[in-house]
């Protein structure tokens, strides 16, 4: 999340490299079909459409594995135009590919226009199965960054960013890695790991203006941060920033079959979904795009610290907020319509 929030909530608060090869052209539909048929293929034959259950689909050990790698001492807490944080696009590269998910252009890596330094968003990609819908887009997203290097606490320097937002980021590999083997998605699917948000939304910001150059007919963004910890005391396990601008936690409720998302009125005192990565595509584009996290303002207070570290992390929680919102990134997808709006 972007340190701006902390002026106005006293040093708390959610918004929450570089390769030198700059492969981000675009590839035309056949072109690109042509070029991750090798992908398509493999995952064809690891799922062939199967069945699989989303209620137990994401494990503590898996969710744990992942933020654990993202957020290691090693990766120095992952700042925009470091090595470090190129190991970490590195890792979800990898990730999506041995999962099945092709990469949206020419490369995983695309790198940003709009930041000093060599970095890049890592851009995955399934093609619906629907012959019209999958002419539609859904962008699932979240920021892999952070800040890197602090001023030293008891000897330690290193802002690792487990919740903020190796957290959302491990979210949405596991959501590539299940539309990946379940390949059940009506609608094209982008999967986007965004760098520099912590320098202002920037890869955001970059992907946005591109995709929308492109002329594609994108439908929603769903954007994750900090969902690292369950909140207190809440009857709804996630909160959706901009909860008020459209219907989307309504159809989120409907496909979850229980009060999954709610409204936190912090949230939208703060004003929270100017300070995430739906913001740009809401801006840049005008569709309906929203932040889901579990961040409340109470049970966190590590922000952009050198304490946001795996270990305190609950794994568990991170892998039911994976179990509970497949059904309604798949209901959401393969909709016959587009039913999310903005009022």
């Amino acid at each position: 999340m972007r340190s701006s929030i902390l002026l106005v909530f006293a040093g708390l608060a959610m918004s929450c490299g570089g390769s030198k090869i700059d492969q981000t052209v675009l590839l035309g539909k056949d072109a690109r079909a042509t070029e991750n048929s090798g992908i398509a293929q493999s995952s064809e034959a690891l799922s062939g459409n199967k069945s699989i259950s989303s209620k137990s689909f994401s494990k503590s050990e898996g969710v744990g594995k992942i933020i654990s790698f993202l957020a290691s001492d090693e990766l120095k807490g992952r700042e925009s135009g470091t090595e470090e944080i190129n190991i970490a696009g590195q890792y979800i590269e990898d990730y999506l590919k041995n999962h099945g998910v092709a990469p949206y252009f020419s490369s995983y890596k695309d790198t940003l226009s709009n930041f000093e330094l060599p970095t890049y968003n890592i851009v995955g990609y399934l093609e619906g199965t629907d012959k019209k819908l999958k002419n539609e887009f859904v962008v699932i997203g979240a920021h892999y960054d952070h800040i890197g290097i602090v001023p030293p606490v008891a000897g330690d320097s290193i802002a690792n960013g487990a919740n903020d937002n190796a957290s959302g980021t491990t979210a949405v590999l596991e959501f590539a890695r299940y539309f990946g083997e379940a390949r059940n998605n009506k609608r094209s699917i982008i999967f986007a790991l965004f760098s520099a948000e912590e320098k202002g939304l920037l890869g955001a910001k970059h992907l946005a203006e591109k995709l929308k150059n492109a002329n594609l007919d994108l439908y929603t963004m769903l954007n994750f941060e900090m969902i690292g910890l369950p909140m207190p005391d809440k009857d709804y396990l996630m909160y959706l920033t901009g909860y008020e601008k459209s219907n989307l936690a309504e159809i989120s409720n409907r496909y979850a079959k229980e009060n999954l998302v709610g409204f936190l009125p912090t949230a939208q005192e703060y004003n929270l979904f100017m300070r995430s990565d739906n913001y740009p595509f809401h801006t840049e584009i005008g569709i309906p795009s929203q932040t889901f996290s579990t961040f409340d303002f109470t049970n966190f207070d590590h922000y952009h610290q050198v304490g946001d570290e795996a270990a305190i992390m609950d794994f568990r929680h991170m892998a039911n907020v994976v179990n509970k919102m497949i059904p309604v990134l798949e209901g959401i997808v393969n909709a016959p319509i587009k039913e999310v709006k903005y009022y």
